[in-house]
């Protein structure tokens, strides 16, 4: 399986990107599409994930009410609308598949390379 992420960039505090992920082949069923983020000497940490049955979206708390999580069936693709991004927000986001819904990197397998996001003060 193979994941590539895009649309990472440079933005100020308060703006928005949209971050962007196509999956060559679904393998599981059900599944799960999440988003990742990690900076330097840290943990990855999960940001977002959709089911792939009923596009039931789950957010970490720093994320709610600003990250939007939304997938393309037909294209097999996640997506990630960032809204009133701040300094904290700064990371190589990751995109994964899954086969069950979890916070936790360690059930995810498939990884794309990554997309940095940058929020400037």
């Amino acid at each position: 399986v193979q994941l590539q992420a895009s649309g990472g960039g440079l933005v100020q505090a308060g703006g928005s990107l949209r971050l962007s992920c196509k999956v060559s082949e679904l393998t599981s069923s059900p599944y799960v599409m999440a988003w990742f983020r990690q900076v330097p000497r840290k943990e990855r940490e999960f940001v977002a994930a959709i089911t792939g049955s009923d596009n039931s979206p789950t957010y970490a708390p720093s994320v709610e009410g600003r990250f939007t999580i939304s997938k393309d069936g037909s294209k097999i693709a996640v997506y990630l609308q960032m809204n009133d991004l701040k300094p904290d927000d700064t990371a190589v986001y990751y995109c994964t598949v899954g086969s069950v819904l979890s916070t936790f990197r360690e059930m995810y397998t498939d990884w794309g390379q990554g997309t940095l996001v940058t929020v400037s003060s």
